[in-house]
């Protein structure tokens, strides 16, 4: 597999790398990022490859991430395929200023199409749900803006499937801009998106996103048993190291770091990098398929990563990597995949789903 062996998004006919090109590292404001020069080469590198497919959002180390990417966009607009999203406060101390609803999500996308230089962005996430904003005002304003040309696709982020459910239903019955992409938060160490939100990707023709691939850098190996201590009397924060940010959301753990100690020794067996091996189990997940972000903080991080592209992970290391990391389905999910209910629904009989 190659960055030019593209995918169509969800039901769109939008096509886009396998991988994604993930900014957040672009910038130092946060105190972890790359600098200018070494988001240029990685960008510059991602784009020679034949990547196309880049991620940001408006809060991403306080906007410097969309503005250095309106700079390296200047002349190569039209062969990026470039998603933002909008929902964080920009402004702190203005309620307004941050959520779902319609007056940030337009103001949010007026600021964006400055700071990235262009008068059209091809993906729009909305990042967090608020629990505040009615779904039917997300979804008409998405659609006003899609209508508009300033939007072309409509996606969604860290959000309850139940809400993405509805927000799609209504999209379709009232004939507005559907959502096409889908981003989550899922790596070796965070699987619970395969209760709920995998299966309503599927099924809602939703392309997966994955942000974290790498679970805040613990599936790489650089982090130990000794760094567990760090987590005591830490004040989560995306600002600091990115130990920091590992602690703060919840990546560094006793069952993370046994995952990783899994993933060391098929990397060990295979001659490759950690890195590489988390994400290419990702790359070898179907139903739906899932594209990683990649968001590294240096050119070396980036190119090690780019080699999963060439991993293939057999049918008995996958196997290994989905037992240590394996998480309870729950109810209904695990009742419904009981012998007993199995029987009694089928009959005994055997039927499986057609493609």
């Amino acid at each position: 597999m190659q960055l030019d062996d593209y995918l169509t998004l969800g039901r769109s006919g939008l096509r886009v790398s396998p991988i994604s090109l993930g900014t957040m590292t672009f910038g130092s404001d946060w105190g972890w990022g790359a600098d200018a020069g070494e988001s240029r080469r990685m960008f510059d590198a991602y784009l020679e490859r034949g990547g196309n497919f880049v991620d940001t959002a408006n809060f991403y180390t306080n906007g410097s991430s969309e503005r250095l990417l309106g700079q390296f966009l200047a002349d190569r607009r039209e062969s990026v395929v470039l998603a933002t999203k909008y929902t964080l406060n920009m402004q702190p101390g203005n309620p307004n200023a941050g959520g779902n609803h319609r007056r940030n999500m337009v103001r949010s996308v007026e600021a964006s199409l400055k700071r990235l230089g262009t008068d059209y962005i091809d993906l729009l996430y909305l990042h967090i749900w608020d629990g505040l904003t009615p779904f039917d005002e997300v979804m008409r304003a998405f659609d006003d803006l899609v209508r508009a040309g300033k939007v072309l696709y409509a996606g969604i982020s860290d959000t309850p499937a139940w809400q993405v459910a509805r927000m799609q239903t209504l999209a379709e019955l009232r004939g507005w801009a559907p959502l096409v992409a889908l981003q989550i938060e899922y790596s070796l160490i965070e699987r619970t998106v395969e209760r709920e939100l995998l299966p309503m990707a599927r099924e809602l023709g939703l392309g997966v996103m994955a942000w974290s691939p790498l679970g805040s850098g613990v599936l790489t190996g650089k982090y130990s048993r000794a760094d567990l201590d760090h987590a005591k009397g830490l004040d989560p924060r995306v600002t600091g190291t990115r130990k920091d940010v590992a602690v703060g959301n919840g990546a560094l753990s006793e069952r993370a770091l046994a995952i990783a100690d899994v993933v060391a020794q098929i990397a060990k067996e295979q001659g490759r990098s950690s890195a590489q091996i988390a994400l290419a189990w990702l790359l070898h997940r179907r139903g739906p398929t899932v594209m990683p972000i990649i968001g590294a903080r240096t050119f070396a991080q980036f190119e090690d990563n780019l080699g999963a592209l060439e991993v293939e992970l057999d049918a008995q290391a996958l196997r290994r990597l989905d037992a240590a990391s394996a998480i309870a389905l729950g109810f209904p999910h695990d009742f419904m995949a009981l012998p007993m209910t199995q029987g009694v629904l089928h009959g005994g009989t055997s039927t499986r789903r057609g493609e």
